[in-house]
């Protein structure tokens, strides 16, 4: 029996997690500002583990396989823009770059023997001086790359007349609650040189080096999820097309939630419970459930050009 996908406008769910090893983990940083962290009102001192851009980042990579940098098997049939250097070496990819099919290796690149960015801007259908025709980009993007209508993408530049976007469907974020800093350091031996010199001291990486690390524990830390069914519905596609879409956004989110969460060295999470909180009454199902109805999802939908097209870019100059 097919899965019945709920019919409310989000999915939103909440993952309680735990470190696997102790108590403490390391929270994610930012230049110039350290770890991120707030009071919830109510005054509980918290936390940001992991922020919505580096949430994005790990969705994304459950369908990439690590070693070829490439879709993973059940997402091949799927277009997507490898863009490879003269030698037919990959470089990155629609799946890859931050900016996905907006991406500066993109537009500069060659693309069925033409400039990406104009390629592109064609198939979008951008022209100076003319209203983005939304239904159509949304059709467009589909067929080049459809899980950029699941992480958004933004055609910024100049290239790009009206310079459409489409935001993220899925957003995400871990945060610790009832936070407190857990305070100690360490090391760095050198057993060749015990009295460093001019020339050999710690600048250059010698001599012993004393260094301080700090780490938290909490009373809960949260995973929550939003899935923005009624943005894809929105997208105005074919029925199976919009099936797709949704399950696409599902199975990134089962698959996640179903591997390791090791987001650093130091922080290496694992699942307590997950509980659905919108629409009410619904159990998200198994991963490998997903995984099965997004393989039929894919074979009921017939792309004009499955698989890999290429884009060859070389450094200007």
């Amino acid at each position: 029996m097919p899965l019945e996908l709920p019919r409310a406008p989000r999915l939103v769910l909440d993952a309680r997690l735990r470190p696997v090893a102790g108590s403490s983990f390391q929270p994610t940083g930012f230049a110039n500002l350290g770890p991120a962290e707030f009071t919830r009102p109510g005054g509980q001192p918290s936390l940001l583990v992991e922020s919505v851009q580096s949430m994005a980042n790990h969705l994304e990579a459950v369908g990439t396989d690590a070693a070829s940098r490439e879709p993973i098997e059940l997402l091949r049939p799927l277009p997507w823009i490898a863009v490879r250097d003269p030698e037919g070496r990959l470089l990155t990819s629609s799946r890859l770059e931050p900016h996905r099919l907006a991406s500066a290796y993109l537009r500069n690149a060659t693309i069925d023997d033409e400039n990406g960015a104009t390629w592109l801007a064609d198939r979008l259908g951008l022209a100076p001086k003319t209203p983005l025709d939304m239904p159509a980009i949304y059709r467009a993007v589909f067929e080049l790359d459809p899980l950029c209508l699941i992480h958004g993408v933004f055609f910024s530049a100049r290239e790009f007349p009206g310079n459409p976007k489409i935001r993220r469907v899925t957003a995400a974020t871990i945060e610790a609650h009832g936070v407190a800093p857990l305070v100690s350091g360490g090391l760095k031996r050198d057993d060749v040189q015990f009295v460093t010199s001019e020339g050999s001291g710690a600048e250059e990486g010698y001599g012993f080096v004393p260094f301080s690390r700090t780490e938290y524990v909490a009373d809960e830390i949260v995973l929550s999820a939003v899935v923005d069914l009624e943005q894809v519905r929105g997208y105005g596609l074919a029925a199976e097309q919009t099936r797709l879409l949704e399950l696409l956004a599902l199975w990134e989110l089962t698959s996640l939630l179903d591997g390791p969460l090791r987001l650093r060295t130091a922080c290496d999470l694992e699942i307590e419970s997950v509980e659905v909180r919108k629409p009410e009454g619904l159990a998200l199902p198994p991963a490998g459930e997903v995984v099965a109805e997004l393989a039929s999802a894919i074979d009921a939908v017939t792309f004009e050009a499955p698989g890999e097209r290429t884009a060859v870019w070389s450094p200007k100059g």
